[in-house]
């Protein structure tokens, strides 16, 4: 890691790999000896058709995405889809089941009720924990069951895919997509937004099974109109063509790594090497998140007295270690450490945490 770079700790818009912005610095003025940037390329252009397919197809190798799905590359982030999911999967049903487990499903909730009727399958007090699913209420008649995967305001992550029978799931995956390896097939719909975990803000990418393609709402906006982005390859109008081509460097560098099974392997060691450090303070740190419900991507924690909270902030970012503060609506801090974040990054934070509370116990 470039000693001139800070360690980047945000939530998102967040940390991208080093060699990934050197390679589009690098190609900058003149991509592809097409004598011009990649963002001044026409996206009707022979050249950006084949890169956009190349792209697509290191999706599908990284994920295993079956025939039986469909990748959009779409525009607007997790929200656009908070509408574009009931206006295209709602259908005649009317109706969705949303698991709430943060901030992030209960807005995709609130949107749903716009267009159908909405079914609270369940919904923890204190958004702490992914609640057992003896606590859950699933209808019988609804058309999708929705749930984020990794809520990062509050750091709560599904430990695995939850079971909802033959009901079309649907996830939002924004903050730990490409994480971790998972079942495609057992989704009918999974988006992200890219500005996490896979590149700059202006891109979302929607994973939809075919099957569930045409069933769109009849006031649907053509902006949102799944069928229509499925039938144009994503080109329907002009889409985020730099955002593309910057996910499409990721998609290599995540290749590098090994894959999504090493770069699981990797997330794991250096969420255990944070979580460690806060369970092991005697109480100078806490999370306030239920263990098995922690998140890999985002370590929310306090200390034990809030005054020192600027203090602290203050010491971190003097090392270069930034983006540290908590949600607005939690307070304490927040370490977001997705996939670029190197394990090296996340050893000076913990020094850093063990260097301020033996500050404070002399």
């Amino acid at each position: 890691m470039s000693t001139e770079r800070s360690i980047n700790f945000s939530a998102g818009p967040a940390i991208i790999p080093e060699s990934v912005l050197q390679k589009a610095s690098k190609e900058m003025l003149n991509w592809n000896n097409t004598g011009m940037s990649l963002m001044e390329l026409s996206h009707r252009s022979g050249p950006f058709k084949e890169l956009i397919a190349k792209i697509e197809q290191d999706l599908i190798d990284l994920l295993k995405i079956p025939e039986t799905h469909k990748v959009l590359f779409l525009q607007g982030g997790a929200h656009f889809m908070f509408s574009g999911v009931p206006l295209n999967l709602m259908g005649e049903n009317g109706k969705g089941d949303y698991i709430l487990t943060g901030n992030w499903s209960t807005r995709a909730m609130n949107e749903a009720k716009k267009y159908g009727k909405v079914n609270v399958v369940c919904k923890p007090d204190e958004f702490n924990k992914i609640p057992p699913k003896e606590e859950w209420n699933l209808s019988t008649d609804a058309s999708y069951v929705y749930y984020c995967d990794n809520e990062t305001v509050k750091g709560v992550e599904f430990p695995d895919i939850p079971d909802v029978g033959d009901v079309p799931l649907v996830c939002d995956m924004s903050s730990n997509f490409l994480s971790r390896p998972f079942d495609v097939s057992k989704f009918g719909c999974v988006y992200a937004c890219a500005q996490k975990n896979f590149g700059m803000a202006g891109l979302t990418i929607a994973i939809v099974r075919k099957d569930l393609i045409g069933k769109q709402l009849p006031y649907t906006p053509m902006m949102l109109d799944f069928e229509l982005q499925a039938k144009a390859n994503s080109m329907f109008n002009t889409p985020s063509t730099y955002a593309i081509y910057i996910a499409g460097l990721i998609f290599d560098w995540l290749k590098e790594q090994g894959g999504l099974e090493e770069i699981a392997k990797i997330n794991l060691k250096k969420c255990k090497l944070i979580y460690d450090a806060i369970d092991n303070s005697n109480g100078f740190y806490k999370s306030p998140v239920e263990i098995k419900s922690r998140s890999r991507m985002n370590i929310p924690f306090v200390c034990k007295n809030k005054e020192w909270e600027t203090e602290w902030l203050e010491g971190a970012a003097k090392l270069k270690l930034v983006s540290l503060k908590g949600h607005r609506s939690v307070g304490g801090f927040r370490a977001s450490i997705y996939n670029a974040m190197s394990y090296e990054g996340c050893e000076k934070l913990v020094n850093y945490m063990i260097d301020f509370m033996k500050s404070k116990e002399k």
